[in-house]
């Protein structure tokens, strides 16, 4: 009996766990659909307005991999803790924000407290779930939860745009984050294993952060300032710069932060590039066909986010109830690569929409795609990152899958809307209509975001080492 009532307490761990990680997952797509009644609200014009945005980016990429670390030094459900604490918290000033200033600083606070609780909830479920097939289900909840929270998002942002204000888009994670933090302190494991050296490499954290950081902001404002100008390559350089001083400080130091060897496990390296390249095709995908409908096909905001519930509901199914399967029964290399390869076919529809589209014919072929490609890939790639990395190594592996993916997100939607924009103008200055240059516009970034998404299943073909993680390989051999 006390065997039963903790294994159903690990489960309801895990929807805690999801809970928070969903909070974090829908603020980078949440705010959206609102941005236009954010604008008209506060004043913003359309530099300062990126920034709502850009600023919850900022501080999310630049703190994961220090999050994950000291979540490995000093108790995963410790900082889980702070993370939501800090999160909640933001997000209250967020919705009472009456300035522009105030709502940006308050969005830098929630993207830290983000950071945190991304780095350090998969850790956690590893923690949690030590057999192979409930790890392998545990890992789809939570890749649906990661993967399809973004399109949740936009959907949720839509619904409370249209039927209140824009305020709530915040103010919703008040009751929420309150309850999350209660549940943890009931149902989160309190043991933490002591890794061996207790040491945290203060050079290389500051060095890295900063990295980062800088990489995020010149992705972020490439757009406004350009490109090629003097300011984003200068950036982009000197983070190159601190990139490689860094390999040089944990090269030497006793305990490094990140210890080299991780970067050259081939499973971690192959799943973070993968994790870049897919990133930057699906946030694109979200932004910028929530751009297209409310731009050319004149959707409302609650039409907006309804037309993405087709792709959720898809999504859930696979990510529940089929990835884990699919999983066990064909392995993390095929079923990693197939899910990218239905999510480039949705990419590649998108990249046919036309001025007069339609949702049924325009919209939801590819929504469905999409769910289902999201679906299928989000866990197996956890999976694969994690796989070759020891235990109190999981929240460092963990912030490093986090970190490429919130940089592929931040720099294929910075490339792709820059992309389209740069299209549109084109075709504006030659004489088409403003809806003709928009929608080819889209046409071009969807276009060259499933080509993104091809890639990335390319790659998970052929890098991949094994067919299973570790831990997980005799389950599935014997499948």
């Amino acid at each position: 009996m006390a065997d039963k009532i903790e294994e159903n307490k690990k489960w309801w761990a895990l929807v805690v766990l999801c809970l928070g990680t969903l909070m974090i997952v829908l603020d980078t797509t949440i705010v959206n659909v609102a941005l236009p009644s954010i604008k008209k609200d506060l004043g913003f014009n359309d530099v300062s307005l990126a920034w709502v945005v850009n600023a919850y980016m900022l501080t999310f990429g630049g703190f994961l991999l220090l999050s994950g670390r000291l979540g490995d030094l000093f108790g995963h459900r410790k900082f889980f803790l702070i993370g939501l604490v800090l999160f909640t918290l933001a997000s209250l000033a967020c919705g009472l924000s009456p300035t522009q200033s105030l709502l940006i600083t308050a969005r830098a606070a929630q993207g830290l407290g983000g950071a945190i609780v991304s780095a350090v909830s998969l850790s956690l479920i590893m923690d949690l779930f030590v057999e192979p097939t409930e790890r392998a289900k545990a890992m789809g909840v939570f890749g649906f939860v990661a993967a399809g929270g973004g399109s949740i998002g936009v959907l949720l942002g839509g619904v409370l745009t249209g039927a209140l204000n824009w305020h709530w888009i915040f103010l919703v994670n008040i009751p929420v984050g309150i309850l999350v933090v209660i549940l943890s302190l009931l149902l989160l494991p309190k043991a933490h294993k002591e890794p061996e050296h207790k040491h945290l490499d203060i050079a290389g954290a500051i060095t890295i952060t900063t990295a980062l950081m800088l990489a995020v902001y010149a992705i972020v404002n490439g757009n406004v300032v350009g490109w090629t100008s003097g300011r984003t390559l200068g950036l982009l350089g000197l983070s190159a710069v601190l990139h490689i001083v860094f390999l040089t400080i944990e090269s030497r130091v006793r305990v490094p932060l990140i210890p080299l060897n991780i970067i050259k496990l081939r499973n971690v390296a192959a799943s973070n590039i993968i994790g870049v390249l897919w990133a930057a095709a699906m946030f694109a995908s979200f932004f910028l066909s929530a751009l297209y409908m409310q731009l050319v096909l004149k959707f409302s905001p609650l039409e907006v986010g309804l037309s993405f519930l087709p792709s959720n509901l898809i999504m859930a199914i696979f990510s529940i109830g089929l990835s884990a399967k699919l999983v066990m029964r064909f392995g993390v290399k095929k079923t990693l690569s197939s899910g990218l390869f239905f999510a480039a076919a949705s990419l590649f529809l998108l990249a046919r929409v036309s001025v007069n589209g339609h949702f049924v014919t325009d919209i939801l072929p590819s929504m469905v795609l999409l769910g289902i490609g999201g679906g299928m890939a989000f866990n197996p790639m956890l999976l694969a990152a994690m796989s070759d990395v020891k235990q109190d190594e999981s929240g460092l592996a963990s912030g490093l899958v986090n970190t490429s993916f919130m940089m592929g997100g931040a720099l294929g939607l910075a490339i792709l809307a820059s992309l389209a924009g740069s299209r549109t103008q084109g075709l504006i200055i030659s004489g088409q209509s403003q809806l003709v240059a928009l929608t080819y516009g889209y046409r071009a970034a969807f276009l060259t975001g499933g080509i993104f998404a091809a890639l990335g299943a390319a790659l998970s073909a052929f890098l991949l080492r094994v067919n299973a993680p570790a831990g997980m390989g005799q389950n599935i051999n014997q499948h």
